[in-house]
Parts: structure tokens; C-alpha cells; sequence
């Protein structure tokens, strides 16, 4: 494969993704369908938490985050886990039909799950839209523009003296002079060869 960077092109936001007990970023979302109640679909990696939740409730909501977003949102729905982490202790959210909404948010979705499609490493989750709306104006974030500023947007740092291995795709740090085999992210799930060597100065 010459350069699969240009998937990054293909035209899609970021989005925080929450149900009930849980929630994470995602970027895979399209409306698949018209009318007033349209199909939303959005992809979730099987290895997710949030994915395991979904399976177990019937309603999920997508909050739109803008460019101008508090970092900080991006790094807990992005960098942590539910299993043992309060994403929603961190950060501030709104209750709308009992999912919680971000705040600082462009707007929301908030749809029932209709239909399951699993392929090799997501589940594409098909949620019929019952309540949406506008809670201001801005450009929404992009993957593209996440992607081309996210060590700007992460600020991962690294302990004094430590070698860390950093993940190039949600910013997990992993410390130890090598990975161990097999070696997967906890929290986005890729291989190991998507981990950045850093040496703490």
C-alpha cells in the first residue's frame, strides 16, 4: 500500500460517542438514510469498552465537537477506558434523554440501535435518530484536521528518565524498553508497529 493516508480525506468529523455507563471518540459516522427520522451509523473497534456497552443497551448518543474544543475532552474519551476510569467525572456534560451530552458540544444526536453489522475489527452500530439539535454555531472538527494537529491537541508527555512507547493513534503511553509481543493498545486496540519510541529527557 503506497500511503494510506489518504483515508484521512475521506470526509468525516470526530465525535464523542456516549450510552449509557460509558463513551469514547469516534470519527466513522454517516447519515444513511432521509426523512425525518433518518439512519445514523457510526463504527466502534470490537476491543472497545463502549462496544461492549452498546451491545448492552439499545440507545446512544453523538455529540459534535468543534475545532475549538477543550483538548481535555479529547484526551478522556480518547486516551482512557470506562473499565476503570469516570470519563464523565472529568469533564462537563449535559442529560438528555438519560445519555449524557458534551457540553462544550456543536450539537447532538441521540438515536435507538436498529441493527448490529460486524466485520474483521469494528461493529457498525445502525441507530434510528429520535432527538437532535443545535446548541451553537462553529466549523466541526475533522478527521483531517484532528489528525494533522493531534500532538497539538494531545500534548502527550512522557515521565523524566523513563522510555515510553506512545500510541500514534489515541496518544497511550506504555513504559518499558520494548513492547511486549503481541502487544496491542488497551485503548484503541492497534498493533504494536503504531507505537511511537520516546526516551524521557
Amino acid at each position: 500500500m503506497k500511503n494510506k493516508k489518504i483515508t484521512h480525506k475521506i470526509t468525516q468529523g470526530m465525535y464523542v460517542l456516549t450510552t449509557k455507563d460509558g463513551g469514547c471518540m469516534v470519527d466513522a459516522v454517516s447519515q444513511i438514510s432521509a426523512g425525518d427520522h433518518p439512519l445514523i451509523s457510526v463504527a466502534v473497534r470490537k476491543d472497545n469498552y463502549t462496544n461492549e456497552l452498546l451491545k448492552r443497551n439499545d440507545t446512544f448518543a453523538l455529540s459534535v465537537l468543534q475545532k475549538e474544543i477543550d483538548p481535555k475532552i479529547i484526551e478522556v474519551f480518547g486516551m482512557h477506558s470506562m473499565r476503570d476510569y469516570d470519563k464523565f467525572a472529568q469533564v462537563n456534560t449535559i442529560e438528555i434523554e438519560h445519555l449524557q451530552i458534551i457540553e462544550q458540544a456543536l450539537g447532538y444526536m441521540i438515536c435507538k440501535i436498529e441493527d448490529r453489522i460486524e466485520n474483521d475489527t469494528h461493529t457498525l452500530f445502525i441507530g434510528r435518530l429520535l432527538e437532535a439539535d443545535v446548541l451553537r454555531e462553529g466549523e466541526a472538527m475533522s478527521y483531517d484536521y484532528y489528525q494533522n494537529n493531534k500532538d497539538e491537541l494531545l500534548k502527550v508527555t512522557t515521565e523524566t528518565g523513563k522510555t515510553a512507547w506512545v500510541c500514534t493513534i489515541c496518544g497511550y503511553v506504555y513504559y518499558g524498553e520494548e513492547l511486549p509481543e503481541g502487544f496491542k493498545c488497551p485503548v484503541c486496540g492497534v498493533e504494536a508497529s503504531l507505537f511511537e519510541k520516546r526516551k524521557g529527557e
